[in-house]
């Protein structure tokens, strides 16, 4: 159960909670003198936040924090490593726009997700303004069993929500990733529902 689809800001957190939830999750790395990248894990559950842990490290969803800040956690995180203070303080972390990510695994949505190793045929990611793709692979590529069948990570943003949909659905449209079945007519088909558009998802 990997999450798929991942956004900031989260649609059902106004401002006074996600203030709450910034704070929850400074006070916590400071109650442990935490220095470095990491991430504040919760659940939110009928209007209740819940802390559930810290990992020491990014996550696969970083991106859209970045995209809404303007930041560069990992360039952050090493410049803490090296010693170096912060580029930037809490109190000027601004969030803009809203962005989505999608990640393009290579799995079989019609048999419950199942990984679909293979090689990759021919490969063309989308581009253009607002547009982002986290990848490792090409064309010839080989997607293997032996580990996480993610291929990439596409990444969009957009002045609001309703406006980085129809972005992600056409970048969407326009990955090219042949001869290897991947989750990107599940992402499109997805986007276009009225749960999503209704943050119900």
């Amino acid at each position: 159960h990997q999450k798929l689809i991942e956004e900031a800001p989260a649609p059902a957190v106004d401002e006074e909670l996600r203030a709450r939830i910034g704070r929850i999750a400074t006070e916590a790395a400071a109650a442990v003198d935490y220095a470095g990248a990491g991430t504040i894990e919760g659940l939110l559950q009928d209007g209740e936040y819940f802390f559930l842990e810290m990992n020491t490290r990014v996550q696969v969803e970083h991106c859209v924090t970045e995209m809404v800040t303007g930041i560069d956690i990992v360039k952050e995180g090493i410049r803490v490593a090296a010693g170096e203070p912060l580029s930037v303080s809490q109190d000027a972390v601004v969030l803009r726009g809203h962005a989505i990510e999608c990640r393009i695994n290579a799995e079989d949505a019609s048999k419950n997700f199942a990984p679909a190793p293979g090689k990759i045929g021919e490969y063309r990611e989308p581009a253009g303004p607002g547009v982002r793709v986290d990848s490792g692979v090409g064309p010839g590529s080989e997607i293997t069993p032996m580990y996480d069948p993610m291929v990439a990570k596409l990444i969009v943003w957009d002045a609001d929500r309703g406006q980085a949909t129809a972005r992600m659905v056409r970048a969407l449209r326009e990955y090219e990733i042949d001869d290897l079945k991947t989750l990107l007519p599940f992402h499109i088909a997805i986007l276009q529902t009225e749960q999503w558009a209704n943050a119900e998802t």
